[in-house]
């Protein structure tokens, strides 16, 4: 792939330099429809997928958005002078700006604050408390919407508009369940879901229960899969993957996420490609002949934002 196209809502541990590696495990005929029950972000598929797909999340503001730009009730003209009005208040106002505009969301949900805050709070995080309120703080960038910032933010929305328009692309904001509930043998599954054991928060927290609960209606589906999830680090490695995922197959990358907030806590760690079809690249057989290890790993790769 010449170009990954990043979309303008940042998550934490996006898979933007990882898209080329999931998209050569990928089989997609002309009339395959893409599934995605955790969208994020979005951008493993809105890089990979065709015509057909339904992309869900249980974030409801990611979801609005996109279906506000898909539905033309916002555009890219929009969201720039927004970004551009609210940019300056920023700069003179700082962090009473933010928390107006945080105030603000938390009680009208419009998607344009949700970017807004997205872009300007700390770390590029998507944290809400028990009330699902996004209480994420202030990322301390006055000068966060300069001109170059917000035409690259605008760059990633008219590539969204135009791939809206060309495609049959359907968003719903409801569990993995029910997305997955709705997929037949014919469709193709994507999943990344929170990773278990390093991901918890008050809205989108992930145990045990839901990881089996995940391999069982992957399976039962009937329909081709590809899981992303974490393999080991430097700590410790992912038990599930010898348990839950063990009649699967497996590859594996070296990764480097740089979403810490100090430098010496950004660390490389194995992702793991788990899918229920065996993988194109070349492989050496371990301990389960059902589970198959890459080789050699890639090199470590640095996220920008």
């Amino acid at each position: 792939m010449n170009k990954i196209h990043v979309p303008p809502i940042k998550i934490q541990g996006i898979k933007t330099k990882l898209v080329p590696w999931i998209k050569e495990n990928v089989e997609l005929s002309e009339n395959t429809r893409w599934i995605e029950p955790f969208l994020g972000s979005g951008v493993v598929g809105f890089n990979i997928a065709g015509k057909n797909a339904i992309f869900a999340d249980s974030n409801p503001h990611t979801i609005n958005l996109y279906n506000q730009l898909k539905d033309k009730t916002i555009n890219s003209a929009k969201i720039k002078q927004f970004l551009i009005n609210e940019g300056k208040n920023l700069t003179e106002k700082g962090q009473e700006h933010y928390n107006y505009i945080r105030e603000r969301f938390n009680n009208e949900k419009n998607p344009i604050d949700f970017l807004f805050l997205n872009r300007s709070c700390f770390n590029g995080m998507i944290r809400f408390n028990r009330d699902l309120k996004f209480n994420v703080p202030y990322g301390h960038k006055p000068e966060r919407f300069a001109q170059a910032y917000v035409t690259k933010i605008i760059n990633q929305v008219k590539y969204l508009e135009t791939v809206f328009s060309r495609n049959n692309w359907i968003f719903k904001c409801q569990t993995f369940e029910e997305t997955i509930k709705e997929a037949t043998k014919d469709d193709f599954i994507y999943c990344d879901p929170p990773y278990i054991g390093r991901h918890v928060d008050y809205y989108d927290s992930w145990d045990e229960k839901d990881e089996i609960k995940l391999h069982e209606l992957l399976v039962e589906s009937g329909a081709k899969f590809i899981l992303s999830t974490w393999d080991n680090n430097q700590y410790r490695k992912n038990e599930y993957l010898d348990t839950v995922w063990k009649d699967c197959f497996k590859l594996n990358k070296e990764h480097f996420y740089h979403i810490g907030a100090k430098e010496e806590n950004r660390n490389p760690m194995i992702e793991a490609l788990i899918m229920n079809n065996k993988p194109k690249e070349k492989l050496k057989i371990i301990s389960n002949p059902k589970i198959l290890q890459l080789d050699m790993y890639a090199e470590m790769i640095k996220i920008g934002t």
